[in-house]
């Protein structure tokens, strides 16, 4: 492993032990493979131990095929610019809106196949968070985490707008959790 890798994955650690306060990501060691964090506790899309570096992510070995290629997606389009509408006339846009950006991160892993807004994306899927993605959705707003990372276009650094990688949860209350079949 390089230098770099191991210094972004070491900050990705500490940026995840220093959570917003009340958000409801756990540190979790990275590079874990999706070890569970605790004997007994669920493998969740929150615990899966994917990796930033130089704000890509890096899936863990044992992630799912679909999971891969989900990341893969988002990664192609990270650091797009934030485009109202981006990525809903078509999955390929020049930027992208946060369903736009979730959708195609979706479509990449072969697990949509059609664009939808925030508040359709809050009925996709099965109910509750998965155990490799997690989509959130309300009627305003939609984000994912994929193997322990969120995708979201907002929370930026001042600024900085469109799809990026983050290593802490905001405040999930206001937004319903849907996944993947399977999951």
């Amino acid at each position: 492993m390089t230098r770099r890798a191991i210094l972004a994955g070491a900050g990705a650690a500490a940026a995840l032990a220093l959570a917003v306060p009340g958000a409801a990501a756990q540190a979790v060691p990275w590079g874990s493979g999706c070890k569970p964090a605790s004997p007994g506790q669920p493998r969740t899309s929150l615990t899966c131990g994917a990796q930033l570096v130089d704000g890509r992510a890096i899936p863990p070995r044992g992630a799912p095929p679909a999971v891969k290629r989900a990341i893969a997606a988002a990664n192609r389009i990270y650091g797009r610019p934030y485009v109202w509408g981006g990525g809903h006339a078509d999955f390929e846009s020049r930027g992208y809106d946060c369903s736009g950006a979730v959708g195609y991160a979706l479509h990449g892993g072969d697990l949509l196949s059609t664009t939808m807004v925030s508040g359709q994306l809050a009925y996709w899927g099965s109910p509750g968070p998965g155990r490799w993605i997690t989509v959130y959705a309300n009627s305003k707003h939609v984000f994912m985490t994929i193997a322990g990372l969120r995708f979201d276009t907002r929370d930026t650094p001042a600024g900085v707008t469109g799809p990026r990688w983050h290593p802490y949860m905001p405040d999930t209350s206001n937004f319903v959790a849907r996944h993947p079949a399977g999951l």
